[in-house]
C-alpha cells in the first residue's frame, strides 16, 4: 500500500506568514499534499512543486483538467495555478457549519461532490458522533479522497472506516503528531491509507514524513546459503549503482544471476588500504544480473539508469528505496559463486574479482576474494519465476 500524508496550511491556522511556514516545511521534508484554502492555490504553487488540495468553499476552485482544457484553445493562456483537487465540507455540513440533513440525499455537500467533473475530489468531514461517521461513509462513495478528523483523535471509530470504506477512497485520518500518524497508519494492521497533520513543528512533519516511508517499506526473510563453488570467470562488463542516498555499514543491495535467489551484497563503506569508502555504491556484479527494486520486482543491471529507485535492505531484512545517481559499467575480472539454498536450490551469481566487494557471511562480513567453499552467505529467496521483472507461477529454468 501507498502511504501519503498531508498537511493543513488553510486559514485556521493563522495568517500567510503561518500557513507558508507550514508549506515550506512541507516541502523541504517530502510531503505528498498541502491543503489550503482555494485562494492560496497560486502562492503554494510559487513556493515549491507539491500536490495542492483546496477546500471549496465559496464558488468554484479552477482544477487541473479546466486549467488544461482552457490552453488547449489559447497560445495566450497563463501557466496553470490551479488545484490538484478540490475538498468539500469546511464551512459546510462537514465540519458541522451546517446541520447534517436527516436524509443525506438532500445534502449539499454531497450534492457538490457528485455534481464536480472527472477529477479528484475530497470529502472533509469531523467525527462528532454516529451520524458523522455514517457521513462519511456515504461521502466515501463519491470521493477519492475521504479525510476523517476527531476533536479527541484517541476517538474517532477509525477501525469502522477503515473496513467499511478503506477500500473504495483514499481514507486519510487527521492526526497532530508522527506518534498519532504512527497509530493511524497500523489501525486494524491495514491503516489508514494517508494522514493530514495539523501541526506547525517542522520537527514533527519530518517525523511524520519518517513513519509513512517505514509504513510502506517491506521487510524481507533473508537466509543463509552455502557457499559451494567460487571460480575465476575471466572478464565481464561489471556494474556499479552508485546512489544519491548515503547507505549505512549493515546496507547493501540484492543481486543475482537467478531472480529466485538474491546475494546480499554490501554498500563500499568499509574503509580499506585500497581505496576510500563510498558509501553511495554497491559494486553489483555483471551487467545480465538481477538488482532487486523497491516495488518486490526486479531489473537487469544494465537497465538501470540516473532517477531510477533501488531497494536497500539491510542484516535484518529492512529495505528502504534509493536513487541511482549513476550507473557505472566497465570490463573488470569476475567471479562466479555457486550457492546452495537451505531448500535444495543452486543459485548463481558473477561479482567482481576485488578485496572491496564484499558479501554477508555467516563469520562476518567478508571480501569475495576470501570467499570459500563452505562458507554460508545471506540471501534472499523466493521460488517464483519472473517475466518483466514481475513474479509470474510459471515454469522458467534458470542455470
Amino acid at each position: 500500500m501507498t502511504r501519503s500524508v498531508w498537511v493543513k496550511a488553510d486559514d485556521a491556522v493563522g495568517d500567510w506568514d503561518d500557513r507558508r511556514a507550514r508549506i515550506t516545511a512541507a516541502l523541504e521534508s517530502g510531503v505528498d499534499w498541502v491543503l489550503v484554502d482555494e485562494d492560496d492555490v497560486e502562492r503554494v504553487r510559487e513556493l515549491g512543486d507539491i500536490n495542492v488540495a483546496a477546500y471549496r468553499t465559496d464558488g468554484d476552485v479552477t482544477l487541473v483538467d479546466d486549467i488544461d482544457d482552457a490552453e488547449a484553445d489559447s497560445d495566450d493562456a497563463e501557466p496553470a495555478t490551479q488545484a490538484d483537487a478540490v475538498v468539500v465540507g469546511k464551512g459546510g455540513e462537514g465540519d458541522a457549519t451546517i446541520d447534517l440533513p436527516e436524509d443525506f440525499s438532500g445534502s449539499a455537500d454531497l450534492s457538490t461532490l457528485r455534481r464536480d467533473g472527472d477529477f479528484d475530489r475530497g470529502a472533509y468531514v469531523r467525527i462528532l458522533g454516529k451520524e458523522y461517521e455514517r457521513f462519511a461513509e456515504t461521502a466515501a462513495e463519491e470521493a477519492d479522497h475521504t479525510i476523517v478528523v476527531g476533536e479527541d483523535w484517541t476517538i474517532i471509530p477509525l477501525e469502522n472506516l477503515i473496513a467499511r470504506i478503506g477500500g473504495e477512497t483514499d481514507l486519510v485520518a487527521g492526526v497532530t503528531s508522527a506518534e498519532e500518524a504512527k497509530t493511524a497508519f497500523e489501525t486494524l494492521e491495514i491503516g489508514a491509507d494517508s494522514v493530514l497533520l495539523d501541526s506547525d513543528d517542522p520537527d514533527e512533519i519530518r517525523k511524520t514524513v519518517d513513519v509513512r516511508d517505514e509504513a510502506e517499506r517491506e521487510r524481507l526473510d533473508l537466509e543463509y546459503a552455502e557457499v559451494v563453488d567460487v571460480e575465476r570467470a575471466g572478464s565481464a562488463d561489471r556494474v556499479c549503482v552508485d546512489t544519491g542516498n548515503l547507505l549505512e555499514h549493515e546496507e547493501g543491495m540484492l543481486v543475482g544471476s537467478m531472480s529466485r535467489g538474491l546475494v546480499f551484497v554490501h554498500a563500499e563503506t568499509a574503509e580499506s588500504p585500497y581505496v576510500a569508502s563510498r558509501p553511495f555504491r554497491v559494486n553489483a556484479g555483471a551487467v545480465h544480473a538481477y538488482v532487486r527494486t523497491p516495488d518486490g520486482g526486479t531489473k537487469y543491471l544494465a537497465e538501470l539508469q540516473s532517477g531510477d529507485d533501488v531497494q536497500v535492505v539491510d542484516l535484518e531484512g529492512n529495505t528502504r528505496e534509493a536513487i541511482v545517481g549513476r550507473v557505472k559499467i566497465e570490463k573488470r575480472p569476475m567471479f562466479r559463486i555457486a550457492i546452495e539454498t537451505q531448500s535444495g536450490d543452486r543459485i548463481e551469481t558473477l561479482l567482481q574479482n576485488a578485496e572491496t566487494i564484499k558479501v554477508a557471511a555467516a563469520k562476518g562480513r567478508t571480501a569475495v576474494t576470501d570467499l570459500e567453499a563452505g562458507d554460508e552467505i545471506l540471501i534472499y529467496y523466493e521460488d517464483t519465476a519472473r517475466h518483466f521483472g514481475e513474479a509470474v507461477e510459471e515454469s522458467i529454468i534458470e542455470k
